[in-house]
């Protein structure tokens, strides 16, 4: 597994906004010409009309981009919104850090709306109802024979030249820039066709004025191809503009997601209530949030109680408690008490922001399946460019008939446009990484829709995965001479050093029940137990390997085997080198886990239930979701959960990882796919592929099926785009397509492959 956050700390990563890039071609020319910079690695995405570059620290921003310009594009650094929001807020005088100068420092996505796109997209709307007003009149009065009039080629002449030059205009710029460059596009291809249509027909015109001198004349009784230059030249610009809208819908999802923030924040200072930005919030700030208020930025609760709506993060529908001390994300929603909260994280580093990058770097990346798509788009045009003159040729030495070889070689070029091949791994990939975002499922890279597709086991730590990892004490088992009390409070009292889940169970049972006396000399070992001084007395409390390494040899095993049998985890506990008795705690089954299970099942997927707590506790737990007795791996200690991922592995197994704590981490980064719970640490979300913010089992089941449809999505394009091209070009060759025809059908394809992608969109929504 590869983390995609990872490099080299002389390497930094640039986002970079590119203008004019229209097809695959496009896209493979800029990749070339960056990647011919020592140490360069580039991603270009085209809907996004951006790219992801990985430089070291002695290429400069400036050579990126007349790098870029030397290709015959615009570009310019993207800017983090958060991050400009961030130091903005700063006092003034306050230090800040200088963009793209440090060697390790990393230029992340600006997660804002691409303006230069939205213009372009008014442009093209503009030209393409000029093209209309001119088109359609001309189509009428050059294919029906009873719209014509004497001398109507001169009409269809002046009708079809503001369409050729000003709204055909984006196709001949792109394609002279590369010209310039020795280079060809699919605008190369478009120009081409429409200008050999347009002064082939004015030719005609000037050496016989009289060409149209008679009325009712059909398609094969003149030699004018106005009607197809023009109309053509709309049918693309339409094909263009819905793409073009088509594009922005699906980049919806991230747009919505980042606009889920909280604009304003009720900051709380020396019992003063002030209206601030949220922007403007710093780590430390207290803020008050009432109901039905958005919650600023994250941190925790300082005061109140109520109930928190997750869903626009999570993903969950379910509003989550919250009380002092608990922590609370930007961007949800407080639904009944009023709550004070003090911000740890504001800007860049808020959840709201973290989530907005990782969808975007996801966007801008490549999957395998894409390397293709690249490898045939950087000769296909030079190869249609051929095909064409070969066509005209062949039509005219074979037939000597001039207008069947123009038409002929004129719909070789339309139709040939690989617009639907750029657009077919792109587009799926930004509305399935979008369409996850929205269900709080954070895809990290194109590189993991193929994983999904390989896994068939998946591995799922117990506590707070499976089960709600709140664990309770529910009884006592005191030896003979303890009472509940005393073996409570002194279990209590040792584990009150430990961070580990189980200890502070205990520490708030015995708590309860009473004041803790002050523990000294506390040890621990990982897995094991903890052994400390409580007063006059040695404690020691884990399990039972811990007790007899620490001398206590006389356990009451038959009572430990009884309360594991029952489904609870005991911790026992000896004082003073005798056994002191059993503390048992139970966990919580997720309401969710049986049917998240199932699905998985369902997906053809092998789940494997890995804990640390006892045989007897973990098949109980299994069979409680429908996790088979084999496939239980019990007993094993934080430091061996990579272990068994390997062992896995070693079987032939290809691995998915689901964990949610620190120690979790190393095993989503040795399995072949990580899954980390976003209630979970940071650590294990940076160790991860995918992400869900939520923590209901349910979500991992979706995320791996939302990721299998987003590739098959991708795949489905990329077919389709491939077929479109490879059947259509031998069609026009035979002169079997009318090169209007294959305009329309050109544009066609590319709005169906992005109509395909947006079916995305309604993935895990109720039918």
């Amino acid at each position: 597994m590869s983390n995609e956050n990872t490099f080299p700390t002389n390497q930094r990563i640039v986002e970079l906004d590119i203008q004019g890039m229209t097809c695959a071609s496009c896209v493979g020319r800029v990749e070339r010409k960056l990647g011919k910079i020592e140490g360069v690695e580039a991603l270009v995405n085209l809907p996004l009309e951006s790219a992801r570059v990985t430089v070291p620290a002695s290429v400069t921003d400036a050579q990126l981009i007349s790098t870029i310009e030397s290709a015959g594009y615009q570009a310019n650094i993207k800017v983090d919104q958060y991050a400009a929001r961030a130091e903005a807020a700063l006092p003034p005088g306050s230090p800040t850090t200088p963009t793209s100068t440090a060697a390790a420092e990393v230029s992340r996505p600006a997660l804002g709306t691409n303006h230069a796109a939205e213009a372009a997209g008014s442009d093209l709307k503009k030209r393409l109802i000029v093209a209309s007003i001119f088109a359609l009149p001309l189509f009428i009065i050059s294919m029906i024979p009873g719209a014509q009039f004497p001398h109507w080629g001169w009409v269809a002449l002046i009708l079809a030249t503001p369409v050729v030059f000003w709204s055909a205009w984006p196709f001949h710029r792109a394609a002279a820039i590369n010209a310039r460059h020795l280079a060809s596009t699919m605008d190369t291809l478009v120009s081409i066709g429409v200008l050999a249509a347009y002064f082939y027909s004015l030719v005609q015109l000037i050496i016989d004025p009289n060409i149209t001198a008679h009325t009712g004349m059909a398609m094969s009784e003149h030699a004018l191809y106005f009607e197809t230059a023009g109309v053509v030249a709309t049918f693309l610009l339409l094909g263009r503009w819905l793409e073009a809208r088509a594009k922005s819908r699906a980049g919806d999802a991230l747009k919505s997601l980042l606009n889920l923030g909280a604009k304003e924040a009720t900051l709380l200072r020396d019992g003063v209530e002030t209206k601030i930005a949220a922007s403007a919030l710093v780590p430390g700030d207290e803020f008050v949030v009432r109901p039905g208020e958005k919650i600023a930025t994250d941190g925790f609760v300082v005061t109140g109680h109520s109930a928190i709506d997750t869903a626009l993060v999570t993903g969950e529908s379910v509003p989550v408690e919250v009380g002092p001390d608990d922590t609370v994300t930007g961007a949800t929603i407080n639904t009944s008490g009023r709550l004070v909260i003090r911000a740890t994280r504001v800007g860049k580093d808020t959840t709201l922001a973290q989530m907005g990058r990782l969808v975007s770097e996801a966007q801008t990346g490549k999957a395998p399946i894409a390397r293709l798509a690249d490898r045939i788009s950087a000769v296909f045009v030079p190869i249609v460019l051929v095909i064409a003159l070969v066509t005209f040729i062949l039509w005219l030495s074979l037939t000597g008939d001039m207008n069947a070889a123009v038409a002929a070689s004129v719909a070789v070029l339309v139709i040939a446009c690989p617009c639907a091949l750029g657009l077919a791994t792109p587009i799926g990939l930004l509305v399935g990484t979008g369409r996850g975002a929205q269900l709080g499922i954070l895809i990290r890279g194109p590189q993991v829709l193929e994983d999904t597709r390989k896994i068939d086991t998946v591995l799922l730590d117990k506590t707070g995965t499976v089960t709600e990892g709140n664990l309770s004490v529910t009884s006592t088992t005191p030896a003979h001479g303890f009472s509940e009390s005393e073996l409570l409070a002194l279990a209590g009292a040792a584990e009150s050093g430990s961070e580990h889940p189980i200890a502070h169970a205990i520490v708030a049972a015995a708590r309860a029940r009473g004041h803790l006396s002050e523990a000294s000399n506390f040890t621990s070992a990982p897995g094991g137990g903890v052994r400390a001084q409580v007063g006059t007395h040695t404690v020691v409390a884990g399990r039972l390997s811990w007790l007899l390494e620490n001398g206590i040899t006389d356990a009451d095993t038959a009572a430990l085997s009884a309360a594991q049998q029952s489904g609870a985890t005991s911790i026992m506990v000896g004082v003073d080198g005798t056994f002191a008795g059993l503390v048992n705690l139970t966990d919580t089954i997720k309401e969710s886990s049986a049917a998240a299970i199932a699905k998985l099942k369902s997906l053809g997927l092998r789940p494997v239930l890995l804990t640390g707590d006892n045989l007897a506790v973990a098949t109980l737990v299994a069979a409680q979701v429908g996790i088979a007795p084999e496939d239980v791996f019990a007993d094993v200690f934080p430091d061996q959960k990579a272990q068994k991922v390997r062992e896995l592995q070693a079987r032939g197994q290809v691995v998915a990882m689901v964990g949610d704590g620190v120690n979790d981490a190393p095993a989503l980064a040795q399995a072949d796919l990580g899954i980390a719970m976003g209630s979970g640490t940071d650590v294990a979300i940076e160790a991860a592929d995918l992400t869900i913010m939520g923590n209901d089992l349910t979500q991992v089941a979706q995320s791996i099926e939302l990721s299998r449809k987003t590739l098959g999505t991708i795949k489905m394009n990329l077919f389709w785009a491939f077929a479109y091209n490879t059947a259509g070009i031998p069609i026009a060759a035979f002169g079997l397509l009318n090169p209007m025809i294959a305009g329309a059908a050109m544009a066609a394809s590319s709005v169906l492959v992005v109509a395909n992608s947006l079916r995305l969109r309604s993935f895990g929504k109720r039918r």
